[in-house]
Order: structure tokens, then sequence, then C-alpha cells
């Protein structure tokens, strides 16, 4: 049994500080037909095209399980709020729960953009091990509404999530904490960017 009371976290959070810096500094972006690209295309690619859909009165959906959920909730706000740009996650509890009670888990997702995806929106489909059924239906179903995607996944490099969208960022970590907070990281790259961080006064 560890000893917490031994815990030394000035070198602890050193070290976990350096493996986050590393998961984002080494993420990769590809398009559609695999072609590696550097990150600032990719977060261009989304940017350029988050405001494409928004301008043609389209919206950004959102699909996540899990703390991928809580960022697709996060950023769909922030999108919206900060961002001027429709934005909306599909976690409603009780859709989650009927769907997937009447419909089972892995249409949980792919009903809900069935029901309100059209042509000219983009779907932003965020999975950790890039492996989750709900999530590859959900891009399925926004081919199928001739949707834009964009895919953030981890863990391992082959994750079949990683090779459907038009844009997608990989993180090269097999630890839930790392990824995830990458993915929102380099969401909030394009979003924060966007809007002017970074820029001379």
């Amino acid at each position: 049994m560890l000893d917490k009371t031994r815990i030394d976290f000035g070198v602890g959070l050193d070290r976990y500080f350096s493996t986050l810096e590393n998961s984002l500094r080494t993420a990769e972006a590809t398009d559609g037909a695999r072609h590696k690209l550097t990150l600032a295309e990719g977060c261009e690619w989304v940017r350029r095209a988050a405001h494409e859909c928004h301008d043609a009165g389209n919206k950004i959906m959102f699909v996540g399980n899990g703390g991928s959920a809580g960022i697709c909730s996060h950023l769909a706000v922030d999108f919206s709020k900060n961002g001027g740009l429709r934005a909306m996650a599909f976690n409603d509890p009780s859709a989650l729960t009927c769907l997937g009670n009447d419909l089972g888990f892995e249409n949980v997702f792919a009903k809900q953009i069935e029901f309100h995806g059209r042509a000219g929106d983009l779907l932003i489909a965020i999975s950790s091990s890039g492996g989750s059924a709900n999530i590859l239906n959900a891009v399925k179903m926004a081919r199928s509404r001739d949707c834009k995607v964009v895919t953030f996944s981890g863990f391992t490099a082959e994750n079949e999530l990683r090779g459907v969208g038009d844009m997608n960022f990989f993180v090269n970590s097999k630890e839930y904490g790392f990824v995830e907070v990458a993915h929102l990281a380099l969401c909030h790259a394009v979003l924060d960017i966007d809007m002017g961080w970074g820029k001379q006064a």
C-alpha cells in the first residue's frame, strides 16, 4: 500500500507537468488522408471550419464520454458565449438514459445527430481511447448527414477514431488525465487564439 505521508509533491509535480507539456508538444494532427500536419495547421483548420459552419447558419456539435463529456459541455458553452459560434453538446442526462435504454448506449449520440444534425454542421468527437462505439457511430451518422468531422483521441496511434475525421488530433499517452487535459487545451487554444489571445496591444 502506498504511504501517502511520504509523497514528495515537489518532485511529483515537476514530473507531472513535464509529462503533460510533452503530451501537448508531441500531439499530432492528420487530415482525412492521414497526411501529417503541424499542430498550428490543424488548429487553424478547425478555427476556419468552425467559422464557416457558423457563417452558413450551422452549428458545432460536441460528443464525448465521461471526462470527455465534461470537456464537450465546457467547450460548447465557451464556443457559444465567448466565441459567438453556435455550439451544443449532446450530454443531457434524460436524452442519454432514454436513448441508451431504448436503442443501446452505442447509439446515444448517433440518434441525437440524426435528430439535429444537418449538412454543413461540424462534429467534434472526443474519445481518449479512440475506440468508443458510441463516438464512432456518431461520426458515421454525421457523415451520412454531410457534416464535417474533427476527432480528438489518444492511447494508441492506430485507434479507429483517429482515421475517420477531416482533421484528427492524437495525444500520444495512455493515461486519461494527460490525454483529457491535452484535448481540452488544444480546443481552448483554437478558441482563445481566435479571440485574440497573445496579440500585441
